[in-house]
């Protein structure tokens, strides 16, 4: 008679971007279940839950008081695991705490100690620690494989966007220990677990980049370490570089790399054969085994229909090894609480062998007043909200910038900008959050990947904001679509604020589909109600606080590489960020404009390969240009469509339209004539200075 174990129910604490990463690895793992979605934002909570059949909750005691879990996932801002993993083990549920499991390893000492009074498990989310290629080197390594290991090096080369671009109000960016705090368990978690107990014996802080009020921040560590007789080399850097996530075990017999991002390994061995077949047989056997990784990769992601790629891998690979020890009433020292506190114990020292000067921040400046805004800017912390909010100041403005926490980029304005957490799903709170304002301009946007979603995200809050606006008496509403709605695809078609959306929408990107929704939705409050409203569609935004890898130019294969859209020979609708605050501005104050739309768009500059070669010819870096066949990016999307909707079965899949694709590459040529007679805005017309803000002062590689 054979016995089914009931599923270990599995509870979702937190409903952001790596939530769902979690939560597809759960639905894959043997014997677990996931049962509830627990956020205060209850849109977020049943996004989530609506794709994997669970409870939404928004408040963690009624998510235990439930009994619908066994255990807890704690995927909330670092800040706040430990108050909730207490919460959760003194309530019965086992916990794995995404990393870092806490702000401190005392504070991590304190969610072991709950959960051994509590009889529970505490996990770490180490996730790499699950990669097969590193079980695979670990296994090598403790065999003796690569003989024995004298130096270790764990790399972690990746660019970090926020630091350069935004947005500055997360948790992350707070204090310059923190990016330590998010990015070192990765590291540290494979030296220990590969060598023990870790000790560090000096730390330096690389890069600085300011955040706005001359707020330093690091953009690279370099750490120095010994485990035993292991030399140990800790690695991090954030600005815009080749992607290397690596570890690599140098030995008396081999020298192991372990590249985690790709999960895949090589070795590079000695042989015996003479001085000239030796370098031969060494590279043959290299390339023999990456040829290996490259088509043990592609079967694996051809299988699965891209749903395993390795960073997919490294969580299913933790929760096997989490939860198929925990249905045996045991715990896999990698994800136990021991390992917890030795790795937080390693970071806390890494942060206590940095300089001073590189943890401190910038003083807060001096409040004299409470603002008094007659502006309200939406999406204030994002791109152009920055250069918008500063604008408006610089003109004697007060500003109330929307945001999710009470913290935005404008610590040195701390008499003219108040930053508000508004929800923008409740109608009554938005409406009393406008309440004194003049202009109300909504940056905001939500990306969905279906429409029912966009509608409720996009649509949904953008009409939303309208009715507030409404309500609270607004003297102009200022709502920012974008050029994406037009179809750009034929050269010979100038496009105007007269040229007409596609009468058909629904072949079209969702983002491109979403906003031109948001527009006709806010014209007919216009037309109906009176509303007060002004439209921009701003270019292809540039300038200071912008990202190098910019999609609107092309298809970016890490800093080093772009497939740009199309031939890359034509102009393109560029436009200075500064330049677009300035435009908003005006429409904001401007008579006699409510109803009608404003293109945006800088003066013809130049083309995407005139946009390299100048990069190349101001900084001095060749970034690698080809050519994007739109026709061939249209038929990979069609086979990509036909395996989502019929193979994998997904719901709302949409197949944008060869004009779509050949829209992004922005073949139609903009006038934009209207704002600079109607609004006497004046983009700027030199190209030269247009180069010096939109890339020589725009810190694009961050260093």
């Amino acid at each position: 008679m054979t016995v089914t174990q009931a599923p270990i129910r599995i509870g979702l604490i937190g409903a952001g971007y790596i939530a769902d990463w979690h939560a597809d690895a759960l639905a894959a793992t043997p014997g677990v279940q996931v049962t509830a979605v627990c956020d205060p934002r209850e849109s977020a909570a049943k996004a989530l839950a609506a794709q994997h059949g669970a409870t939404i909750f928004t408040d963690v005691d009624d998510l235990i008081a439930s009994g619908m879990c066994d255990a807890a996932h704690i995927l909330t801002p670092p800040n706040i695991h430990e108050s909730i993993a207490t919460q959760c083990l003194s309530g019965g549920l086992h916990v794995l705490v995404e990393k870092p499991v806490a702000e401190s390893s005392a504070a991590t000492r304190r969610i072991a100690e709950a959960a051994e009074q509590a009889g529970r498990f505490f996990a770490p989310g180490h996730n790499f620690l699950g990669l097969p290629s590193y079980t695979r080197m670990k296994a090598a390594m403790q065999a003796g494989d690569y003989g024995r290991i004298h130096t270790a090096e764990v790399t972690w080369a990746l660019p970090l966007a926020p630091l350069r671009s935004g947005p500055f109000n997360l948790w992350l960016l707070r204090q310059p220990q923190n990016l330590i705090l998010e990015l070192g368990p990765h590291l540290v978690a494979f030296a220990h677990d590969l060598f023990g107990p870790i000790q560090i014996t000096h730390a330096e802080a690389t890069h600085p980049v300011m955040l706005p009020g001359d707020d330093p921040r690091p953009q690279g560590f370099r750490v120095l370490a010994r485990a035993g007789h292991v030399n140990l080399l800790f690695r991090i850097t954030m600005v815009e570089t080749v992607d290397d996530r690596s570890v690599t075990l140098r030995g008396s017999s081999a020298r192991a790399r372990l590249d985690f991002a790709g999960d895949t390994l090589t070795v590079e061995r000695e042989n015996a054969s003479d001085l000239i077949v030796n370098p031969l047989r060494r590279q043959l056997d290299l390339a023999a085994q990456r040829m290996g990784n490259g088509l043990r990769n592609a079967w694996t992601q051809s299988k699965s229909l891209n749903t395993q790629n390795p960073y997919g891998l490294s969580f299913r690979g933790m929760d096997a090894a989490v939860y198929g020890a925990m249905a045996q009433g045991k715990q896999d020292p990698r994800f136990s609480a021991a390992s917890a506190v030795a790795v937080m114990d390693t970071i806390d020292a890494i942060i206590d062998a940095l300089p001073a000067q590189a943890k401190q921040v910038a003083a807060p400046a001096v409040k004299t007043r409470a603002p008094k805004p007659t502006a309200m800017v939406i999406g204030g912390t994002g791109f152009i909200g920055r250069a918008l909010t500063r604008r408006l100041v610089a003109q004697g403005h007060d500003v109330r910038v929307v945001s999710r926490g009470r913290s935005g980029p404008f610590p040195d304005l701390p008499d003219n900008v108040e930053t508000v957490p508004v929800d923008l799903y409740d109608l009554d709170a938005l409406t009393a959050s406008m309440q004194g304002i003049q202009q109300v301009y909504n940056l905001a946007r939500s990306l969905e990947s279906t429409w029912s979603d966009a509608l409720i995200h996009d649509v949904g809050v953008a009409t939303r904001i309208g009715v507030a606006a409404e309500k609270a008496s607004v003297t102009r509403l200022v709502y920012t679509g974008t050029i994406a709605s037009y179809d750009m695809s034929d050269p010979g078609v100038t496009i105007t604020e007269d040229t007409p959306f596609p009468a058909d929408m629904t072949d079209r990107n969702m983002y491109a589909r979403s906003k031109a929704e948001c527009e006709r939705q806010l014209l007919k409050l216009h037309t109906e109600r009176g509303l007060p409203l002004v439209i921009a569609r701003p270019g292809i935004v540039v300038g200071p606080g912008g990202p190098l890898q910019h999609w609107g130019i092309g298809r970016w294969h890490g800093a080093g590489a772009v497939r740009i859209w199309g031939h890359g020979r034509n102009t393109l609708p560029f436009v200075l960020n500064d330049d677009v605050a300035d435009g908003l501005i005006a429409m904001g104050s401007a008579e006699g404009v409510e109803g009608q739309s404003f293109n945006l768009i800088g003066d013809p500059m130049m083309s995407a390969r005139d946009y390299f070669d100048a990069i190349h010819a101001e900084l001095g870096a060749r970034i690698r240009v080809s050519t994007g066949n739109l026709n061939a990016f249209y038929a990979s999307d069609a086979v990509k469509y036909l395996l989502k909707k019929h193979a994998l079965r997904r719901k709302g899949v949409v197949r944008p339209s060869l004009a779509d694709w050949k829209s992004r590459a922005h073949f139609s040529p903009f006038d934009n004539a209207r704002p600079k007679s109607v609004l006497g805005w004046q983009p700027e017309p030199d190209r030269a200075r247009f180069i010096d803000r939109a890339i020589t002062q725009a810190n694009l590689f961050g260093f």
